[in-house]
């Protein structure tokens, strides 16, 4: 990430090599159209481009940073295709604001090597919630909705949803845990 934030053309396309595929079906799984899928990760490479240097290089958490940016920039464009009005402008300051992670220094760095050996846990520890749990994680994480969006769509109070996600990011954790013992 360094040598990007220096513009060294070779680093970038080593970073596009090595995360790409995987970050390219985390776009699919959010947005399924191919076309628009290959834009926002080209759109994603530019973002990395231009901005590397706001990367937080003391906490070197390349794979979680690009995850996370690679998510925000594509439920910003799901948001923008559902609802083609009301949307702020996207701007150099909203993009900063919304599609770049600040990641706390108080996470643990995962690399894409962990992350794939991760993989079989994350998947059987998201089989434990209930249909419930994994319905409001999918609605947050992958279709983009807000809190209040949920709630609207679920027809339940805000206090539920939040109550329903909170206990479902506990019982995900204690369920990661669980299997990494």
């Amino acid at each position: 990430m360094q040598r990007v934030a220096n513009y060294d053309s070779k680093a970038l396309e080593i970073l596009y090599n090595k995360y790409s595929p995987i970050l390219y079906t985390l776009i699919k799984k959010i947005l399924s159209d191919d076309k628009i899928a290959s834009e926002v990760l080209a759109d994603v490479f530019v973002i990395v481009w231009l901005k590397a240097h706001r990367f937080n290089f003391k906490t070197g958490n390349v794979y979680s940073w690009l995850v996370l940016l690679t998510r925000n920039k594509a439920v910003d464009t799901l948001r923008r295709n559902r609802f083609k009005a009301g949307m702020p402008e996207y701007t150099d300051r909203y993009e900063d604001k919304y599609i770049l992670p600040e990641l706390s220094p108080e996470i643990d760095v995962l690399d894409l090597e962990t992350a794939l050996n991760l993989k079989e846990n994350m998947e059987s520890a998201l089989k434990k919630l209930t249909d419930a749990q994994q319905y409001v994680l999918y609605l947050a994480f992958y279709e983009g909705f807000t809190q209040n969006e949920i709630a609207t769509k679920l027809n339940i109070p805000i206090a539920t949803v939040k109550l329903k996600v909170k206990n479902a990011l506990k019982n995900l954790h204690d369920n990661l845990v669980g299997e990494s013992a």
